[in-house]
Formats: C-alpha cells, sequence, structure tokens
C-alpha cells in the first residue's frame, strides 16, 4: 500500500480545527473584556513591557493584518526600551500607529480583523494546513503557526485581562493549549537556561481549571533535559497557578514577584535548584 500523506494532512487538518476554535474563544474573550472601557482603563498599563491595555489589542491587529499580507504602516518615532530586535519594531510600528485612536475604534478593527481571520481560516484545506512556512518558531506547518498564534494571543488576552481585574480566558482550549505550549519549553529552562546539573529532576504542579491543571518532571540525563515518568524523585518540587507559570515564563513577573503574592510559590526539596530554575523561566526574551 502506498502512503500518500493523507492521514498526515488530516492531522494537520485536525490540530488546525482545533488551533482555530482556539483563537475564536481568546479573541472573542479579549474583546468582550475590553468592553466599554474607560479612557484611563485603556491606557492601564499591562505587565507586556512597553504595553498598555489598548496597545495589546493593536499587537493582534498588526500580526493578524501581516499573515493577510498588509504591509507594515509608515513610523519611524523613538523605539522604547522594550523593543529588542528587528521584528520587534516592526510590531511596534502597528501598535504605535494606533496609540492616537480612541480605544474603542482599535477594538472595533480588533473585531473586524479577527472575525475576518477566523472566516479565512475555516475555508482552508487538508493540503493548506499542512503547508510548511515561516513562524516565529521556526519553519512548521500552518496548523502549528495557528497554535502559535492561539498562544501569543492569549498572553496578551491574560495581560489585558490582569491590567483591568477582569480574570477570565482560563480552562478553556486556548488556555490548554498555551499551556502546552509553556510545558514544552521546561526542558529548555532547566536543562540549557538554569543549567541543572546532571541527575537534577524538577517536578513543575501547576493548578488551575480543566486542563489547565497539569503535573509533570523534568530531568537532566547528561548533557539534555527531558519530561520523564512521574515516579521520578524530584530534586525539588515547584507548585504553583498556571497563570503565574505563564507570567514567569513569559517575562511578565519574576519569581520574587510572584512569591510575595498570595498563592505564590511552594517549593518542597532543594530550595537553591528551585531558585536557579525559578530564575531562569522567562524563556521568551
Amino acid at each position: 500500500m502506498t502512503d500518500n500523506g493523507a492521514g498526515q494532512d488530516s492531522g494537520f487538518r485536525q490540530q488546525g480545527i482545533r488551533a482555530t476554535e482556539a483563537l475564536r474563544e481568546t479573541w472573542g474573550g479579549l474583546a468582550e473584556a475590553c468592553f466599554e472601557l474607560s479612557s484611563n482603563e485603556w491606557a492601564l498599563q499591562t505587565e507586556c513591557p512597553g504595553w498598555d491595555v489598548k496597545d495589546q489589542l493593536s499587537h493582534l491587529i498588526g500580526i493578524e493584518r501581516s499573515i493577510m499580507g498588509d504591509a507594515p504602516p509608515d513610523w519611524d518615532g523613538p523605539l522604547g526600551d522594550h523593543v529588542k530586535n528587528d521584528f520587534a519594531a516592526i510590531n511596534e510600528a502597528w501598535v504605535a500607529v494606533r496609540r492616537p485612536l480612541e480605544g474603542a475604534a482599535v477594538r472595533a478593527e480588533f473585531v473586524e480583523v479577527t472575525e475576518t481571520r477566523l472566516g479565512q481560516l475555516g475555508e482552508r484545506t487538508e493540503e493548506e494546513w499542512a503547508v510548511v512556512g515561516w513562524s516565529p518558531v521556526g519553519q512548521v506547518p500552518y496548523a502549528v503557526f495557528m497554535e502559535v498564534r492561539a498562544f501569543d494571543s492569549w498572553v496578551h488576552e491574560q495581560d489585558a485581562r490582569r491590567a483591568l481585574d477582569r480574570p477570565g480566558g482560563c480552562g478553556n482550549l486556548a488556555s490548554a493549549i498555551s499551556l502546552g505550549r509553556v510545558q514544552g519549553a521546561m526542558p529548555f529552562v532547566v536543562g540549557k537556561k538554569a543549567a541543572c546539573a546532571d541527575g537534577t529532576a524538577v517536578r513543575f504542579e501547576i493548578a488551575g481549571p480543566g486542563d489547565d491543571a497539569r503535573a509533570f518532571t523534568v530531568a537532566v540525563e547528561g548533557t539534555r533535559a527531558r519530561v520523564v515518568d512521574d515516579d521520578v524523585m524530584p530534586t525539588v518540587a515547584l507548585s504553583l497557578s498556571s497563570l503565574d507559570f505563564l507570567r514567569l515564563a513569559c517575562g511578565r513577573a519574576t519569581a520574587a514577584q510572584v512569591e510575595a503574592a498570595a498563592g505564590g510559590i511552594v517549593t518542597q526539596g532543594d530550595a537553591a535548584v528551585g531558585r536557579q530554575v525559578l530564575g531562569a523561566m522567562n524563556f521568551m526574551f
């Protein structure tokens, strides 16, 4: 029997459908969280460096317009310290040109753009979901790229919700996919960024609603770190909420800031290794 790749294409199609639903959830959640805000609320600074609540929507508008083929806007204003590279500078242009606009106008554009994108995604064929192309994480199938878009969008939804004190958007498909991507980065954090010694095992116990809750162990074996069976005795166990897991991994907060807040982080075992890992959690910047 000849394998014509149809099974793989079907797998990417299902992955793409899940990513589309996750995008629908998080884009809808962000639009709802930003409904009828005051000018002061739109201007609230978020934990995303350099950006307020309105900027979160502007950023997502820019990314989706770029994917649709729109050229970046002409803008040569000063870049803040939060702009670290050329890609971030392009992102900043989309944000900066919308800063003079009313928040309601930006929200309306956000709803229009995301509805258009959802319509486009709903029309993709199996073959189109499987096409490999550029993404921020390298050359990947389009379905994987859209999972990355769901992750990015959900992170910015949470940025806005935290600034506005309007919690939500957890325990759904968007959060599960996003936290799965954070979980997938933990071997890199433990083995490379934290440079834990051979034989170290770090247990992560993440609390949250639904599939946001998860527990897994990353062990260093030789020069590599990988997820291992749960029966491996951990050197240290780190217990924290799913949102604090996200905040640490995406550079929104330091371990000290999380530990100082209610709930915080519970460390059991080798505290020095725990601090080593927590201090290296940010894999985004």
